[in-house]
């Protein structure tokens, strides 16, 4: 383990100075809609954190469709900056009136599809759902591009493919960022991150491709009519103008009607770009992993990849420079399910434990595990894995009977299984010669120290660093997006996050240990044939 930059981050303003800052509106406001909690980060102007909020929601399943309705995300956007307010009432004794900035992250892909009333004509259709093989594989091969099952477009010619009945009324298609950002604003906009996961981006004018933006315009108008041009938001870049806070959208935020409207809002983003910017990893050469419900990497390419791969989405940075992204549709659900369990056998001996420290427990226990998990495997598929070409997925321990079953085996491959898919993508993106000079993570799970940061370094065979800001994840990375909006003045986005935020940022890097390294290459390997069992699972159950 090596640690680079030593000198600590800087304090930012004193106490004093922060209210002051909350005062005259000068601080600035990131929230992030994730896919278990929305989160809202209240930063000075270098990204230092003031405040922050919370409101934990869940997915459903409902007909067979992944989703959230839109009173959950109306309410529980309301919940989280209440809650962000109140937090910066009671550290500053100030509850902020207005921003310098703001600006709305979220989980991307997906389908909302609106009349031109703006009413929601089917439910959400979330990244999660792996109902659009047929219009991804069409799609794929029209285009000469992988075209994932998420992806916007995937959803609406899968929907066109269905002849549902919804596209006679269709007037826009967005993401979720994209909704709230024009419940906000009023503007059909999109970042360019987020626009990535919608439809192919040509890095060159950081745009919807062109050539293939006509092929499916032609293909979608042949069978419906519709001109997916005029559906699909406008596409802006880090730092560009995405609008102004407006009266209505002040009241929707802050019903008690105390927030005034005029701030300044940023483009809207996906999690996959402010996971980017709150790792500082815009900069060709570098990566990132971010670890949630979902799991995925991004590696910023030097150039394009040499042919199309299903394991791998072409995306970009929020300033538009293309990303390969390595997705996969499960995390760490799981481990924390199996965390709230031990939590709970915990109380049912006396012995009460904050979930936090049961977690922590749980993956220092990893550490003392056998390199190989000791025989176990642990698949953490709750939901489709397009990666490995399943459907649906059923969370599975499975073990033979030499198998060594201990606490510190069980950890560390449950463990292993959120990393697992990740690195059969990663082995392509090695294979495509793509170099990375580090690997940087973020996520809760990071929050213990060394744990998953030394398992993750082992499982894709690359240095991984964790920073200062590892558990601050996607609001704080949007809350920085909206300082650019407000303070970048033209300037690269990279140059300005090195400069302005990470100048002397903590840096903690771990080099992949050769015995952990060997160990998971095994387990990969059991666990890789062991998916016959998952796909038997998925069929029987």
């Amino acid at each position: 383990m090596t640690t680079s930059d030593p000198a600590p981050r800087p304090a930012g303003p004193d106490a004093a100075d922060a209210s002051a800052l909350l005062a005259s509106g000068g601080a600035v406001l990131g929230i992030e809609l994730g896919s278990t909690r929305i989160k809202a980060s209240l930063v000075a102007p270098d990204g230092t954190p003031l405040a922050s909020g919370s409101h934990d929601w869940e997915n459903q399943y409902v007909d067979r469709v992944w989703t959230y309705s839109l009173d959950a995300v109306r309410d529980g956007l309301r919940a989280c900056v209440a809650d962000v307010l109140a937090d910066a009432q009671g550290r500053h004794g100030v509850r902020p009136t207005t921003f310098a900035a703001l600006g709305v992250s979220a989980m991307m892909h997906g389908y909302l599809a609106f009349d031109a009333d703006g009413e929601l004509l089917v439910p959400f259709r979330t990244w999660r759902n792996t109902s659009t093989e047929r219009a991804a594989t069409e799609l794929t091969e029209l285009l000469g591009y992988n075209i994932p099952l998420r992806w916007s477009i995937a959803h609406l010619y899968q929907a066109v493919l269905d002849e549902e009945p919804h596209l006679a009324r269709i007037a826009s298609v967005t993401t979720l960022a994209g909704y709230v950002h024009r419940l906000l604003t009023g503007r059909h906009v999109l970042g360019v991150g987020d626009a990535s996961g919608m439809f192919p981006i040509d890095p060159a004018t950081r745009d919807y491709d062109a050539d293939r933006l006509a092929r499916v315009e032609s293909l979608v108008a042949s069978r419906t009519g519709l001109s997916v041009t005029a559906l699909l938001p406008q596409v802006l870049v880090a730092g560009q103008d995405a609008g102004t806070l407006t009266p209505e959208g002040a009241a929707f935020l802050d019903p008690s009607g105390t927030l005034a409207p005029g701030a300044s809002v940023a483009p809207p983003e996906g999690d996959a770009g402010t996971g980017m910017v709150a790792t500082n990893a815009v900069a060709r050469r570098t990566g990132n992993v971010s670890v949630g419900t979902s799991v995925f990497a991004m590696a910023v390419l030097e150039r394009p990849l040499s042919q199309v791969h299903g394991e791998v989405d072409l995306v970009t940075t929020p300033a538009g420079d293309l990303v390969a992204m390595v997705h996969c549709n499960n995390g760490a659900s799981e481990l924390g399910a199996w965390a709230e369990l031990f939590g709970q056998f915990a109380g049912a001996l006396g012995l009460a434990t904050p979930p936090d420290e049961v977690f922590g427990a749980l993956l220092r226990a990893a550490l003392e595990g056998d390199a190989d998990g000791g025989g176990l495997v642990a698949y953490n598929y709750l939901s489709g894995e397009p990666v490995t070409g399943l459907a649906e997925g059923r969370p599975l321990v499975v073990r033979t009977p030499d198998s060594r079953l201990t606490l510190a085996n069980f950890a560390r491959t449950q463990v292993y299984g959120v990393f697992a898919t990740l690195a059969l993508g990663m082995r392509v993106l090695a294979d495509e010669g793509v170099a990375l000079d580090t690997l940087l993570a973020h996520g809760g799970l990071f929050r213990t120290a060394g744990v998953a940061q030394r398992l993750l370094a082992a499982a894709v065979g690359t240095p991984v660093a964790v920073g200062s800001g590892a558990g601050e994840g996607g609001p704080w990375g949007m809350a920085l997006l909206a300082s650019f909006r407000a303070h970048g003045g033209g300037a690269d986005l990279g140059d300005w996050l090195a400069r302005t935020v990470f100048a002397t940022a903590e840096t903690v890097v771990v080099e992949p240990d050769p015995a952990d390294a060997a160990g998971f290459a095994a387990y990969l390997e059991r666990w890789t044939a062991g998916l016959a069992v998952e796909r038997a699972a998925a069929r029987a159950l």
